[in-house]
């Protein structure tokens, strides 16, 4: 009860704070020591003189001495904060906040929204570069709107569900090794010739460990289409979420990506371009409506909202009844 509790907390100090500018302007976060650590062991055990196997070896080696450091950390900090009596408890629900990115990432979208609603396309590219990876260069106003509604949904798993459901699981060890185990991913989880051979075991763990809440999440997003939209949209989203989350290279962004297709009955997905070259994937919800606007920004982001708000009720009524 006590770990739900603190989850109930620090969600909710994460949907009225955020990620405040200010504060990270002035400290590092948190993630930026797991990136230190990621980068110091790349730089010494991914040389190129190394055979494949040797560096497929050393980021097994890496991905599972991190996850372990990251775990233990965490144990020492919840050991610590529980001889604080309520201040710990609070500290704790801070921690827990500060590794959620419920209200950052709903900001970044919106920025994109007002970008392009108020200063045309070349700003919303702008805008919607900075939490994407695809060339926004190539992206026409339908294609940046698409785009920020794809991460928003994809970022949701990931960033919001995955955390507090690890949390919930292991409390401090466990958010914060698989906080260390994302950002491993998103740094040397890529297919290319550097990374290869090094990040695979991070890629292969992080698809492990964001496996519940990538299913999780498309339930969430469908609970928030009933809320905010009605009964059509949930009983869409679930059926997009079942039918297309196979089409996506990835074997989990599908869900909550389809989710969200089917809950706004847009095409998401399809075609794009990462770094110059074109990846060709067909579109999730393909009987959706082609052309995304605007609007369908704001949508989206409601029916985050009230995902979240449904995930946050669950946490509070399990937290309450156990």
């Amino acid at each position: 009860m006590t770990t739900l509790a603190i989850l109930a907390l620090g969600l909710a100090m994460d949907r009225v704070v955020g990620d405040p500018d200010w504060l990270w302007r002035r400290w590092p976060h948190p993630v930026v020591f797991f990136g230190k650590a990621i980068e110091i062991c790349e730089r010494r055990l991914n040389r190129e003189s190394l055979s494949f196997a040797a560096r497929r070896r050393n980021g097994v080696v890496t991905a599972i001495g991190l996850l372990c450091l990251a775990a233990v950390t965490g144990f020492a900090i919840k050991v610590l904060l529980r001889e604080l009596g309520l201040l710990g408890f609070c500290l704790e629900a801070i921690v827990v906040a500060i590794f959620l990115a419920h209200k950052s990432l709903a900001d970044h979208v919106m920025a994109v929204y007002r970008a392009l609603s108020s200063e045309g396309l070349d700003a919303g590219r702008r805008a919607v570069s900075k939490i994407v990876g695809r060339d926004p260069a190539a992206l026409n106003g339908s294609g940046v709107v698409r785009a920020a509604i794809e991460s928003l949904a994809e970022n949701f798993a990931d960033g919001v569900v995955a955390p507090a459901f690890w949390y919930a699981v292991g409390g401090l060890p466990g958010l914060l090794a698989y906080k260390m185990l994302n950002t491993a991913d998103s740094m040397i989880g890529h297919k290319s010739d550097r990374y290869r051979a090094f990040g695979w075991a991070a890629a292969r763990l992080d698809d492990v460990a964001n496996w519940p809440a990538a299913r999780l999440s498309a339930l969430l997003i469908a609970a928030g289409a009933l809320v905010s939209i009605g009964r059509s949209a949930a009983r869409m989203s679930l059926s997009a979420a079942l039918r297309d989350h196979g089409l996506h290279r990835s074997p989990n962004s599908g869900w909550p990506e389809a989710a969200m297709a089917g809950a706004l009955d847009l095409q998401l997905a399809g075609p794009r371009i990462y770094a110059g070259e074109r990846v060709s994937e067909p579109m999730m919800h393909a009987a959706g409506r082609a052309e995304a606007t605007t609007a369908d920004i704001e949508r989206a982001v409601s029916i985050f909202h009230a995902a979240w708000a449904s995930m946050f009720t669950l946490v509070v009524i399990v937290a309450v009844t156990i």
